[in-house]
């Protein structure tokens, strides 16, 4: 029963990942089917059960006895009717955990003499027609457990439409595992009888069941009663009634729980999907106002770092458009959760975000079955109202390496300071010079520099330079800010792809690898 065993367990976990995709009656007679086969294989493949089923009257219990040899199930001449299951054991002991299993309390070992049949388990269920509404119940809950089935019919009600639309007909899939014993021949001349028997083999034919076998029998008389005795023993030797019962079990579950899951192929995310989403989800996490307080907040501080001294300052003036984001700092390693200070997203950038993530889902969904599909569409939105604040982490988190590339400026700004010391070393020269002619004092050296005084070159070519420098810097900075847009968009369009991966293209990954799965499964399982 190795292959059985593993067809249950694919059967059950079909089931399981079909929860809440599929019909949950559907799903729900396939789990129930899986764990009472589960359960049924946990016991010793040695024994075979057969139940007695019949309608009022019928003369189950009778035949119970006559098949026994033994009057242990009662029967009564008013309206007679098994109350409790009785269960009849050949061996050389009773299946105390089996029992346990089917719920039956009534047990009888057959005594060694009376038979050489061994690992027999006989039931006499209560009438399927009881007006007892709890010993209907019990038939039904053993009509889907016992390993082999013995309907018991007489000749006035062979073909009780409650019998074969209830029983008969949506066990036809059972066929092989089913007997139909027509009882009370006795009372019927041996024409009647194969008239009888002619009109029963006929109606089971046209209802699916031309695998059943069909016996004429009498529990007066005993007529009939050794051949079903010697069908039940055949299928008791041949150990394989409850692995065929189980099987056909597992196939109508199968067959049921299968056209839920489609026949599509799992469908795989298009690319342009998902870059669409993540457009849409940089915009709304307000990215391109972060690219842009990236280059603004470059040309500020380049400006001030290259600049001439003397007008840069001016730069220290204005408000740093990172920092006021929060942005483009190094964050202590004590904060969990940095956050930024960007504007929320505006409404037509929310349902952009909402149509990006909805052509994702209704994208992923497209050919499978309506329950898998309604499954992968919720998925694409389950973590919708998170992504603001994920969103957000994300960019507060990206590494603008707005650091970078800075090196230059300092070089920069040491040559400025310096030439800001030559334009006040000349100005000093100048104003002793002033200072002497004023005093009518002798005058210092004079001292040119190609052709000028050096106190002039000093102080105007010191000033000239300084101003040259800071404009071709200028250039140099306006060229960093456009690289630190570019880098700066490529990097929060990875932080937000993240996002996306994890909060909304994972979910719907997963439902539908769950749907591959179940599909992988309800294959094994045929």
């Amino acid at each position: 029963m190795t292959g059985l065993a593993e067809r249950v367990a694919a059967l059950g976990e079909a089931a399981r990942l079909s929860a809440g995709r599929a019909d949950d009656e559907v799903v729900a007679r396939a789990a129930k089917v899986a764990a009472n086969a589960s359960s049924r294989l946990a016991f010793s493949g040695d024994w075979t059960v057969v139940a007695l089923a019949g309608a009022t009257g019928s003369g189950k219990s009778s035949l119970f006895n006559a098949i026994t040899g033994t009057q242990y199930a009662q029967t009564g001449v008013r309206r007679p009717t098994t109350a409790q299951t009785m269960a009849a054991v050949w061996g050389s002991e009773v299946p105390t955990a089996l029992l346990d299993w089917l719920a039956v309390t009534r047990r009888q070992l057959i005594p060694a003499p009376k038979s050489d049949v061994t690992n027999l388990v006989l039931l006499d269920l209560p009438d399927h027609d009881s007006t007892a509404e709890a010993h209907r119940l019990q038939v039904d809950r053993l009509v889907e457990l016992v390993d082999m089935l013995v309907w018991v019919v007489d000749p006035q009600k062979y073909a009780d439409a409650a019998l074969h639309e209830s029983y008969l007909i949506p066990l036809a899939g059972h066929a092989a595992v089913m007997i139909v014993a027509l009882n009370q021949i006795d009372r019927l001349s041996d024409e009647e009888v194969q008239r009888c028997m002619g009109d029963l083999r006929r109606l089971l034919d046209a209802e699916g069941l031309a695998a059943s076998a069909t016996v004429a029998v009498s529990a007066e008389t005993g007529q009939g009663v050794p051949e079903l005795g010697r069908r039940i023993l055949a299928a008791v030797r041949e150990k394989q009634t409850a692995a065929k019962r189980l099987a056909a079990d597992i196939s109508r579950a199968v067959a049921e729980l299968e056209p839920q899951l489609g026949t599509s192929d799992v469908p795989e995310l298009e690319r342009k999907v998902g870059r669409r989403l993540t457009d849409s989800l940089v915009a709304a996490a307000g990215g391109e106002v972060v690219v842009d307080a990236v280059g603004r907040a470059w040309r500020l501080r380049g400006a001030y770092a290259t600049g001439w001294p003397m007008l840069s300052w001016i730069a220290k003036l204005r408000a740093d458009p990172l920092r006021r984001l929060r942005l483009g700092e190094k964050r202590a390693e004590l904060d969990p959760a940095p956050r930024t200070s960007l504007p929320g997203a505006a409404p037509v950038q929310t349902a952009q975000v909402d149509m990006a993530v909805r052509a994702l889902g209704e994208q992923a969904a497209t050919g499978l079955p309506r329950g898998w599909a309604d499954a992968v569409k919720e998925a694409a939105r389950s973590n919708r109202a998170l992504l603001p604040g994920r969103l957000d982490a994300a960019i507060a988190g990206t590494d603008l390496q707005f650091e970078r590339g800075q090196s230059w400026w300092t070089v920069v700004r040491v040559l400025q300071w310096l030439l800001i010391v030559a334009v006040v070393a000349g100005l000093g020269w100048l104003a002793v010079d002033f200072l002497l002619l004023y005093l009518q004092l002798p005058a210092l050296p004079g001292v040119t520099w190609w052709g000028f005084p050096a106190q002039t070159v000093l102080a105007v070519g010191g000033a000239l330079a300084g101003i040259v420098l800071a404009g071709v810097c200028r250039i140099g900075v306006e060229l960093g800010a456009r690289r630190k847009r570019v880098r700066a968009r490529t990097a929060i369009r990875r932080s937000v792809a993240t996002v996306a991966s994890t909060e909304i293209v994972a979910p719907v990954t997963a439902e539908l690898d769950r749907y591959q799965r179940a599909r992988d499964a309800i294959r094994k399982a045929r």
